[in-house]
């Protein structure tokens, strides 16, 4: 009996432990203090990071990508995830957030509220973001119009749809390490910036572990698309045998080597891409390039 007693004891010591873990880790107070927004470095961001390629309504083209009403449904083996608003709407969307508000949804995953967010928003990726381009990101989201439309439930089964499970994925998976280790040239450290940390190429072409974790040992590495349809492909140059100057044509045209075209959701990251100054393109190559071969 004082054995189970003491078992027991452990078992609540473990699990209090976990659970103080496992909390909500929003920035300190000070994380954006004495920072000032610039709307043209925010757009950029804004453009490299996706944010309106996830969050405009289904099938927005032009200026209605502006608007940030979100209901654009993703699928995946946890349920589905359904994009909410993002506008300025002060009820329905993000218009009465703070800078600081925005860089912990999208740095740590925690809401105003003080909740876990699902890592549907890639924040295992935005982890890795300077906190002066989410400051300009929020001044130029600040520039964007309200909509009313009201954010729908996502559609998850027990137990994805208790949040407190996410503070334990995010101590396993979210850190601000990259996936592409040590010292590269500045070119290629602007590419690593921009596709692992604002674009999160790995979110989409890294395949996942069972918990729906990162696998970095086969970074970039191709993964099944969480439609059901196909596979999404290998970009190490295992696979993506394309000049750096073959990647930067197509980021900027949406055209293969192979006069072949971009489909799918890749269409909106080439659009994006296309809006980013040439450089950071040519980043991005020298990036890829730069990634270990994997099969």
């Amino acid at each position: 009996m004082r054995i189970l007693r003491w078992l027991i004891a452990l078992g609540v010591i473990a699990a209090g432990g976990l659970w103080v873990l496992a909390r909500p880790a929003p920035l300190a107070a000070s994380a954006v203090d004495g920072l000032t927004g610039d709307a043209t470095r925010g757009e950029a961001v804004f453009w490299a990071a996706g944010c309106a390629s996830c969050h405009m309504a289904e099938k927005a083209e032009g200026d209605a990508e502006l608007v940030l009403s979100g209901g654009q449904r993703f699928p995946s083996d946890f349920g589905t995830f359904i994009a909410p608003n993002i506008s300025q709407d002060p009820e329905h969307g993000i218009g009465k957030w703070s800078a600081l508000d925005l860089a912990n949804a999208v740095t740590r995953g925690v809401s105003p509220e003080g909740e876990h967010l699902y890592p549907a928003l890639p924040y295992a990726s935005y982890a890795k973001m300077q906190m002066q381009d989410v400051v300009d990101l929020y001044t130029f989201m600040k520039t964007l119009p309200a909509d009313p439309t009201p954010s729908q439930p996502h559609e998850l089964g027990f137990p994805y749809s208790q949040r407190a499970v996410i503070g334990l994925w995010k101590l396993m998976f979210v850190n601000n390490d990259w996936a592409l280790p040590g010292n590269l040239t500045p070119t290629a450290d602007r590419g690593r910036y921009i596709a692992e940390a604002l674009a999160h190429c790995g979110e989409c072409h890294t395949p996942r572990n069972a918990l729906g974790g990162l696998d970095k040992t086969r970074w970039l590495a191709g993964a099944p698309n969480p439609s059901g349809n196909g596979k999404i492909p290998n970009i190490t140059p295992a696979k993506l045998t394309w000049s750096a100057a073959d990647i930067v044509q197509y980021l900027t045209t949406g055209f293969t080597p192979e006069y072949d075209s971009v489909g799918g959701h890749m269409a909106h990251v080439v659009e994006n891409m296309a809006r980013l100054p040439e450089g950071d393109r040519q980043a991005v190559a020298e990036y890829l390039k730069s990634v270990p071969a994997a099969e």
